[in-house]
């Protein structure tokens, strides 16, 4: 059977480097789990996450600060980085499964093989969409995005071509480093990603002659590329060094790892559908040009509020396994989310949301007007985000992956129906209601998660207490 995170040797670094104290240790070698090593393994993984939410609102920003940038804004939010999360999508939770999987040498090695071919199957579907008449047939009469939109929108695609492969082969290498200790690499990796997307969109906005679309998907493209090398490089030293020296476990074999993965594998493409079904309703609602530029900098905005929040995911999956671990991340879990929605409440209901949009966003006054009046519906969002990571984390970490991606499809199911009724309705603002309906399709999916994980079986000591 699969090994959870937490069963390390006694006396040895556990997952996100944290130490053991034999002294301590219950009868099952586990130590009390604290709320400094929570914070501890948490904050570099959300400095990572926040820098790629900073990177959306970076990218709309340069965008809107070129020719067309009303066309190019409408092309990258409700084509280009809906379908490129969407072909991705398969291959998001590999973050989580290495973190769980990759316990020993011959685990990583089968587990990486697995990795590459997805990634690289994934990147040629991208490539078949993007230069192929599969986008001119089957693309656009399903997104019917407006016309000014679909030839950025193509450009944009083919620009974005890497973009799966090296997602894959980053959070691969990167659930490594977390399985290990070494969670600060990831951030580190983040940071360049971050300069070199930012070296580039800047060197687009100085030259002004590169159209905004190209400049953002070659700046996402590379970007997340030196990651990827980044993240390799890091994973090195790991490989040859506790990698090695770990014992082998049960064998990885192909059928185990996809009994694992497949129900991961589902979630986030159940999950990013709504992207192209919200590019494709916001087209067919009032004012769909406006709506769809509009959209990447609100979608921006709220990520970055909500990224620190998907970070708390692989800290569950590694920790909820220690000694009392359920109140420590139930406690930090709440005022996390408190935190994190505040913070866009803030913003979103004060004059900083006009200053963000205009000074920040670059946004033009009609486009401005529309962010400010759509953002703060999603005030709710982040603090849904945290628990969502919360609940998830401790399936995963049992290893009952099954109610992930059945949570995902009633999320899907009530966020499409939302959308379904807008575009009913006819003369409904796009993007006011694709955020009224993600939010109630998040609450309803946390409600699935909570009751799933409630029977999982809780630590001993806690029960005894109880």
């Amino acid at each position: 059977m699969f090994k959870s995170p937490h069963n390390q040797a006694r006396g040895v670094a556990g997952p996100l480097g944290c130490g053991t104290t034999p002294d301590l240790m219950d009868s099952a070698g586990r130590t009390p789990l604290t709320t400094r090593q929570v914070f501890s393994a948490w904050w570099p993984l959300a400095a990572s996450w926040l820098l790629m939410g900073a990177e959306m609102s970076l990218v709309s920003a340069a965008v809107a600060r070129l020719a067309d940038a009303k066309h190019h804004l409408a092309a990258f939010g409700g084509i280009v980085f809906p379908i490129s999360l969407l072909i991705e999508a398969p291959i998001i939770m590999m973050l989580a499964a290495s973190t769980a999987l990759s316990v020993d040498r011959e685990s990583f090695r089968r587990l990486k093989r697995f990795t590459t071919f997805s990634g690289v199957a994934l990147s040629l579907v991208h490539t078949l969409v993007a230069f192929t008449p599969l986008y001119d047939v089957l693309l656009i009469p399903l997104i019917n995005p407006p016309v000014e939109a679909i030839e950025p929108g193509r450009l944009g695609l083919m620009l974005m071509a890497p973009w799966s492969w090296a997602i894959a082969d980053r959070r691969f290498h990167q659930g490594l480093l977390i399985r290990f200790g070494e969670s600060k690499a990831v951030g580190i990796g983040t940071m360049v990603r971050l300069i070199v997307t930012c070296s580039l969109l800047l060197a687009g906005i100085v030259h002004g002659g590169v159209p905004g679309i190209a400049v953002a998907g070659g700046a996402l493209s590379v970007g997340v590329t030196a990651e990827m090398i980044s993240a390799r490089l890091f994973s090195r030293a790991v490989i040859r060094g506790p990698l090695a020296a770990a014992p082998l476990m049960d064998p990885l074999t192909l059928p185990r790892l996809l009994r694992f993965y497949i129900p991961l594998a589902l979630t986030p493409l159940l999950n990013l559908l709504v992207q192209p079904i919200g590019s494709a309703s916001i087209s067919r609602m009032a004012v769909p040009l406006d709506n769809l530029a509009a959209w990447p900098p609100v979608n921006g905005l709220i990520f970055m509020a909500r990224s620190m929040g998907i970070a708390f995911n692989e800290v569950v999956v590694s920790l909820s396994g220690r000694l009392g671990a359920r109140r420590v991340l139930g406690r930090f879990a709440f005022w996390l989310a408190l935190g994190l929605s505040s913070f866009l409440a803030i913003v979103s209901l004060t004059p900083l949301s006009s200053v963000w949009f205009e000074s920040v966003s670059g946004l033009s006054p009609d486009l401005v007007e529309i962010a400010c009046l759509a953002v703060p519906l999603g005030i709710l969002l982040p603090a849904a985000t945290v628990y969502q990571s919360l609940h998830t984390g401790y399936l995963v970490n049992a290893h009952k992956t099954r109610a992930v991606p059945e949570s995902v499809a009633l999320f899907l199911l009530v966020t499409t129906a939302g959308l379904l009724f807008g575009v009913k309705c006819g003369d409904l603002p796009g993007l006011q209601v694709t955020i009224i309906s993600v939010t109630l399709g998040t609450a309803v999916q946390n409600l699935w998660l909570w009751r799933s994980q409630r029977g999982l079986q809780s630590d001993p000591e806690e029960a005894e207490g109880q």
